[in-house]
């Protein structure tokens, strides 16, 4: 099973427990598909409460699912809303309210959550004491925030935080092409990893970059994302897990298609970069199919090898050779060496000091 595969599965159980989870979306790929399928998994015993700041509840869960508490603030918005009031006091009322056990705390989206208190510092001391009451409980509980790039998600994937994390970040499979296509770099296993990442982590973080992809001139014009239907939704996931493994970091890249996670090869939109693959290995060799021969039978090589070369030394000790215009070194660097000089015939060569009117 995948990386992913067992992340979805099993939410919140990963081995070491992971307390935070952080989804990742972007102007050009959602990963709410991912954040729906992680709420259809949770163990019907463990209660979960979802607060929404973008998508209403009903678009994400069966809201009247026994274990699920949904809290819609989507129509509450400082300024439209003359009743709207902090919702910080509010959730930690709730989530202290919850009687011992395990506990789920989800948040969509803490960048919305953000702009609704007017400032960063803000949104990120509430995440630290709401993440500070999921940890402090008795059995194994996880907080998830849903976000998009910004100020805030910097704050959030910093060890000072959390030493351990869990991050999900969906991409569009155009960012996949590109690296393929004009740096002829493809993704592991099929490419060298190191030369994958240290390519796709600086280009992926230019989400402009990502954008142009998909919503420029030769772009798609779609990122496939939840209200697309089964058949065309696919994107990649970028899967990160810190304090998860002896390494300290995981990273892998995997396919997401319908709804549920798959490899990189059963995304529809990359078949072409795998079918250039086989093409290049497939390659015809160039010395085959010719009217005349371009390699050497064994008695030709033998006396291609006892060709003397020009200048060379026949003596056991090395030697520097040295003329006008050559210098070079050759025989056995432990032994005794010496200087071979061939003069030129432009060289002036006499035994007069040319300084001797020097007063020195």
């Amino acid at each position: 099973m995948s990386l992913l595969s067992s992340i979805i599965s099993n939410p919140g159980e990963s081995k070491p427990h992971q307390p935070l989870v952080i989804l990742q979306s972007s102007s050009a790929q959602t990963c709410y598909p991912i954040l729906r399928n992680l709420i259809s998994n949770f163990r019907s015993g463990t209660q979960t409460l979802l607060f929404c700041f973008l998508h209403p509840p009903s678009s994400l869960t069966n809201v009247d699912a026994p274990n699920i508490t949904p809290f819609d603030f989507t129509g509450r918005i400082p300024g439209y809303d003359d009743t709207w009031c902090d919702p910080q006091d509010e959730i930690l009322a709730r989530v202290n309210s919850v009687p011992p056990g395990s506990l789920n705390v989800i948040v969509d989206s803490a960048d919305t959550l953000s702009s609704d208190l007017g400032s960063t510092p803000k949104a990120y001391k509430f995440i630290r004491t709401l993440l500070g009451l999921v940890t402090s409980r008795s059995e194994p509980s996880i907080l998830i925030v849903h976000i998009q790039p910004g100020p805030l998600l910097e704050l959030l994937i910093q060890t000072s935080l959390s030493p351990t994390l869990m991050h999900l970040t969906a991409h569009p499979p155009a960012i996949i092409a590109h690296i393929a296509s004009a740096y002829l770099t493809q993704p592991p296993p099929v490419g060298p990893a190191e030369k994958f990442w240290s390519v796709f982590i600086p280009f992926s973080e230019r989400t402009h970059e990502s954008e142009r992809l998909v919503y420029g001139p030769e772009g798609n014009g779609t990122s496939a994302g939840g209200w697309a239907s089964n058949s065309t939704r696919e994107f990649v996931v970028e899967v990160l897990i810190r304090g998860g493994s002896r390494r300290g970091v995981e990273r892998t890249v995997e396919g997401w298609k319908g709804d549920v996670p798959c490899d990189l090869q059963a995304l529809e939109s990359l078949k072409s970069i795998w079918t250039r693959k086989k093409a290049e290995e497939a390659r015809p060799d160039p010395t085959q199919n010719v009217s005349f021969n371009l390699n050497l039978t064994p008695s030709q090589e033998k006396s291609r090898a006892q060709v003397p070369l020009p200048y060379a030394h026949e003596g056991g000790a090395p030697f520097i050779y040295a003329s006008c215009h050559l210098i070079w070194f050759s025989g056995n660097p432990t032994t005794a060496g010496a200087i071979l000089y061939d003069p030129d015939s432009a060289d002036d060569i006499d035994d007069d000091d040319p300084d001797e009117d020097l007063d020195i």
